[in-house]
C-alpha cells in the first residue's frame, strides 16, 4: 500500500478547507494558492471527492468547493477510500471476489487481511477535524470579488 500524490494532495486540501471555514465555499483558485498546486490538477481531485459525497461543489459567484459534512465525522479513510486505486498491501486481499487460486490453503492470507484491518481501522480512526488542529494556519488570500472599492 502506497497513499499516492493525489491522496496526499486530497487530504491537504480537505484539512485546509476545515481549517479555514469547514462549512463556507472555497473557491478553486484560493485552494490552489494556499496549496501551491496547479487549478487542473486540483479540481481533478476535487471532482472525484463531489463525486463520492465528500465534498460538495457549487458553480458561479460564491461556489467553490465545501465539506459535505462536518470536519469531526469525516475520517482520512473517507479520502483514501476515494481517491486511491487500492488501499490493500497486496493484491489478493484489494480483490477477494477475484483473489488468487490459493486462497484457500495460503499460509499468509490471514497476516495480510489482517493488516488490511489495521491499514483502515487506523485510517478510520483519524479525523479531518484532528489534522486541522494540529495544522500550521495558512493566510487566507484575499479574494478580489470581495473587496470593496
Amino acid at each position: 500500500m502506497r497513499v499516492s500524490t493525489k491522496g496526499r494532495y486530497a487530504i491537504r486540501v480537505i484539512i485546509d478547507m476545515a481549517a479555514n471555514g469547514e462549512s463556507e465555499f472555497h473557491p478553486l483558485h484560493n485552494l490552489a494558492e494556499r496549496q501551491g498546486l496547479s487549478e487542473k490538477y486540483l479540481e481533478a481531485i476535487l471532482g472525484v471527492l463531489v463525486k463520492n459525497n465528500v465534498l460538495e461543489g457549487a458553480r458561479g459567484k460564491g461556489g467553490g468547493y465545501k465539506l459535505a459534512k462536518p470536519a469531526a465525522e469525516l475520517t482520512v479513510w473517507e479520502i483514501l477510500s476515494v481517491i486511491e486505486t487500492s488501499m490493500s498491501p497486496v493484491e489478493c486481499v484489494a480483490d477477494e471476489k477475484n483473489g488468487c487460486d490459493r486462497a484457500d490453503i495460503c499460509p499468509t492470507l490471514p497476516m495480510w487481511k489482517d493488516l488490511a484491518k489495521i491499514i483502515k481501522d487506523y485510517f478510520t480512526g483519524i479525523t479531518i477535524e484532528q489534522l486541522a488542529r494540529k495544522a500550521p494556519k495558512i493566510a487566507r488570500p484575499i479574494c478580489k470579488e470581495n473587496m470593496k472599492e
